[in-house]
């Protein structure tokens, strides 16, 4: 087995492809801290490496984001950490692990259409974009009376450097261009 890495624009963040399917088309699941990756135990062989400190499952990549250390001292605890799981065939989450949604969306039934609109653009040109750079981008809400679009940032554009011009000038500038009743984006 060969697992390829890429660094993304987050420093702290590596992206590892190891060739196959990790979640599967459009599915992800984030696990912001140690406590989290109780329904993973391929997230739990990672935790235990000391300086790991979030890791994210996108479809054909894992991503790790570390607390602390060199990348040079990293790489192959957590090379080694992936290829041992996938090739002892071990399943990539319990079998008594729940859907990774954080809640429910907040919006009125009003603006289910904008809403509807919002995350067609979100899944077509933001969320494979993102994906690229070893994240996930999830719709939160909208408000309807201020325009505020609410996303949550996870993998490693959460507390990416850049992640704030990505929402405000990338993001938020689309948004606004093809749907009038947006007027800001925050993260939440």
């Amino acid at each position: 087995m060969f697992i390829q890495t890429e660094s993304t624009p987050n420093p702290a963040t590596m992206k590892f492809l190891p060739g196959r399917d990790v979640m599967g088309e459009g599915a992800v699941a984030d696990f912001p801290d140690r406590d989290s990756a109780g329904r993973s135990p391929l997230a739990l062989t990672l935790f235990q490496i000391p300086e790991v400190g979030r890791v994210f499952f996108g479809s054909d990549f894992v991503s790790v984001t570390k607390t602390d250390g060199d990348w040079r001292h990293l790489k192959p605890a957590i090379l080694g950490a992936i290829m041992e799981h996938f090739t002892r065939g071990l399943p990539l989450l319990s079998e008594s692990a729940r859907d990774d949604s954080d809640g429910p969306e907040a919006f009125s039934e009003g603006d289910a259409e904008i809403v509807d609109q919002i995350k067609e653009l979100l899944d077509t040109r933001v969320r494979p974009a993102v994906a690229n750079d070893g994240g996930d981008i999830v719709f939160k809400g909208f408000d309807g009376a201020s325009g505020t679009v609410f996303l949550q940032l996870r993998g490693s554009c959460a507390g990416c450097p850049s992640s704030t011009m990505t929402l405000k000038n990338g993001i938020e500038n689309m948004l606004r261009h093809f749907i009038p009743e947006v007027s800001a984006v925050e993260s939440v």
